[in-house]
């Protein structure tokens, strides 16, 4: 029996690595980049084989691709699932299990603490375009409050954590527990932990999503996203749903992602040690009203983060400094290192004002409600020296 590799190791071998039994194909050292959309058949009874899943291969590329079925493989290897399914983009990932999972008249569970463009997707155009209703939970942290939202309707309940931006923690364990006994599939969006910090299936959830965009490709140079969940979702995702919506990654942005995979380990500790620097500055700090990092003893959820996520809280932070949006503005347009970016994620450190960027299209009472203050600034914590991205902060927030 093959001894199963440590997390780190998988990062590296996974999918493909430089010895004798992967390489014997392509005789290469590092993955092969394979930019084709067609495959030559031997016969013409070997794409049904293929298409079957009777016969290894590939027919067509708007589903399949050997550079990214490696990808696919180390993504799988390190979250501890079956199967992954790499997607154009992250909310590629998240059309395609709500088209796939749910149909007209059936229903969701979510929240408010989700990414923006899904919290859209979720509450405005599934309902209006899709005919699937929304059902909200009004307080994550209860979850009496999650298992009062499921109905038999239920097709699936979605959870973010840490949720972006306000770094809100959900007990998978917990939450787990109920949609098992309402025989309901968990999904958990783990985009901003990684697998290095937290593994969803490993505490019962069902399905992980991720924007490999962010930390896991971690210089923006991509984007792609990506499914991770059992062997028979993933090949009824590819078949039936997949093939309808789009295409999958591209071989090019896969290759790029695995390169980086390489050092995801050693990249997202130093996004911890930094970040955690940089929570606790501002903490301190005399504009800075609150700071919302899951080190920081007053987080509301500080000791499930520590037991949830014992390696670490992740490279992303949101503060609210004093003077609402004005204020705000002030100090993201004084950032002299830092660069004023829509994303997170990324080897340098990026600076994001939700209520104008990424949450714009909730109303304000639902920025309110989420945390997401006008005075609120989210915060990719970066791979610089801590002493410089402090540096930056403290003179910008002079400027109060």
């Amino acid at each position: 029996m093959k001894k199963q590799r440590r997390l780190g190791s998988n990062a590296l071998h996974a999918g493909y690595s430089p010895v004798p039994s992967d390489m014997t194909q392509f005789r290469s050292f590092v993955p092969p980049i394979i930019q084709s959309a067609i495959y030559p058949l031997e016969s013409v009874d070997q794409y049904t084989r293929i298409s079957k899943g009777l016969e290894p291969g590939y027919h067509y590329g708007r589903t399949m691709n050997p550079t990214v079925d490696i990808l696919q493989k180390r993504l799988a290897a390190m979250e501890g699932g079956e199967r992954a399914l790499a997607t154009a983009s992250g909310m590629h990932g998240v059309f395609a299990l709500t088209y796939h999972l749910a149909q007209v008249g059936d229903e969701i569970v979510t929240s408010h603490m989700t990414y923006g463009e899904a919290y859209r997707l979720f509450f405005q155009l599934a309902p209006e375009r899709m005919g699937i209703v929304p059902r909200f939970v009004e307080n994550p942290a209860d979850l009496e409050d999650w298992e009062r939202q499921i109905t038999p309707k239920t097709r699936f309940v979605w959870a973010e954590t840490p949720s972006n931006p306000t770094l809100f923690v959900t007990d998978i364990a917990a939450l787990a527990e109920i949609t098992r006994a309402h025989n309901v599939p968990l999904i958990v969006d783990s985009t901003l932990a990684t697998p290095c910090l937290l593994r969803p299936l490993d505490l019962g959830a069902d399905i992980v999503l991720h924007s490999l965009t962010k930390f896991i490709c971690g210089n923006g140079t991509i984007v792609g996203g990506a499914i991770v969940g059992s062997d028979g979702l993933i090949a009824d995702l590819r078949k039936n749903t997949l093939g309808y919506i789009g295409a999958t990654m591209s071989p090019f942005d896969a290759w790029l992602t695995l390169m980086s995979m390489e050092t995801l380990p050693s990249r997202i500790a130093r996004h911890c040690s930094n970040a955690e620097q940089v929570a606790a500055f501002l903490a301190q700090h005399s504009r800075v009203r609150s700071v919302n990092y899951p080190s920081l003893s007053d987080h509301p959820q500080h000791a499930l983060a520590k037991r949830q996520m014992p390696n670490g809280f992740g490279g992303m932070l949101s503060f609210v400094v004093d003077g609402g949006r004005e204020g705000a503005v002030k100090v993201i347009e004084a950032f002299q290192m830092i660069a004023i970016v829509p994303s997170f994620g990324t080897s340098r450190t990026i600076a994001t004002h939700p209520a104008t960027h990424t949450h714009d299209r909730m109303t304000s009472q639902e920025r309110e409600a989420a945390g997401i203050y006008d005075g609120l600034i989210r915060l990719s914590v970066g791979l610089e020296e801590p002493e410089d991205i402090i540096a930056d902060l403290e003179q910008a927030l002079g400027k109060l």
